[in-house]
Formats: C-alpha cells, structure tokens, sequence
C-alpha cells in the first residue's frame, strides 16, 4: 500500500512557511527545510520541484482569493453605480481598505510572505501589480460616471498612477510594519477616511 504523504507534505508547508517568513526567499535553505519537516532532501524534491515552486505552493492561493475579491467588487462597484450613484457608493468612509485589512489578517502568513520575503521571486513586485490594477479598475470606474452622465474632475494619466500607488502601498505598511490586528484595522478606518476624502475631492464629487 503507498505511503500517505499528507502528513509530510502539511510539516513540510509548516517548515517552508517557518524558513522563508526567518530567512525571506534568497537565503532560504532547502536542507533546513528538510531536516526541519523530518524528511530528507530527496525527499522533499518528490513533494517540490524546486525552492520557487514551494514558494509559490504558499502564496499562490491567497493571491487568487485576493484577485476574485477584488473582481467581485469591481464588478459589483460598476453594477451599482446606475442604481444608486456615485455619492452612494464613494461615501466619506469607503471601508475599502478596512475590507482588504481584514483580508491580509486572515491570511496574514501568505502576505508577509508575498510582501516582505519575496525578492528573488516573480513575486516581488506584487504591491506594484496589485496597483496597476487598482489603477485600471478606477480608470474603468471614471470612465463608466462619464457615460452615465456624471460629472467628474480630469486627472492626469501619471497623477493617477502615483496616487493609487500610494494608496496601496498605504494598505500594506501595515504588514511591513508587523501591525497587530487591532492596530492594522484601526489604520485601514484611518486610511478609508484620508483617503477617500482626498479622492472625492480631486474628482469634484
């Protein structure tokens, strides 16, 4: 009967999360991995390919759950507009960025991870990405007031770009900063009242 690899495969992710989060992802080792989940490093390679693909095992579904939230309240955003407009939907105190906090605190592993120990990675860049589409999705957002009729103050292309980029990078200070929950949730209200104040009064609403 084969042997079950569950439980080793669980103290290997277990030793793999403990190792990148000391180490970050350049000065990982796959040995201590090893000798860490109690197996040797053969055997570890029947479990990996190799040290980015074991990264990868651990931040990628994280990353698609972000995604299918964020897409969710694009969409919903965008649907909801015609209905109820836009002061409805961008009210002085969004809860966009207290939304996402409560995201990254429920898998906060996964984005300290991604955040702070990715250089080395495809994942490195991820704060960067993740306001290029928050920047995308406020230029469909824009876009869509204009059709309906709605009228909306111009800003430049590269205005744009840095101030979403601020705001985002915003987000995840608190998990460079090692924020404890209540601290990261009481910041991103902070963040959701400055920010959405300064946006709606750059956009004239």
């Amino acid at each position: 009967m084969p042997r079950d690899k569950t439980n080793a495969h669980q103290r290997i992710i277990k030793a793999a999360t403990a190792e990148f989060l000391e180490h970050g992802f350049e000065n990982a080792s796959m040995r201590r991995i090893a000798e860490n989940s109690g197996i040797t490093a053969g055997a570890l390679y029947k479990h990996f390919v190799n040290k980015e693909d074991m990264f990868s095992a651990l931040v990628e579904p994280t990353i698609t759950e972000l995604m299918e939230l964020f897409d969710k309240m694009q969409t919903e955003s965008l649907e909801q507009l015609p209905k109820v407009g836009i002061n409805e939907i961008w009210k002085d105190y969004g809860g966009d960025a207290a939304l996402f906090m409560q995201f990254i605190y429920s898998h906060f592993s996964a984005f300290r991870l991604i955040v702070c120990c990715s250089h080395g990675t495809k994942y490195e860049s991820f704060i960067h990405d993740v306001a290029i589409m928050e920047e995308k999705s406020t230029s469909m957002f824009i876009e869509r007031s204009k059709e309906l009729g709605i009228k909306i103050n111009e800003v430049s292309d590269m205005e744009l770009h840095l101030l979403v980029t601020a705001n985002v990078s915003a987000v995840f200070e608190a998990v460079i900063h090692d924020f404890s929950e209540a601290e990261a949730m009481h910041y991103a209200d902070t963040l959701d009242v400055f920010f959405s104040a300064g946006w709606k009064r750059l956009f004239g609403i």
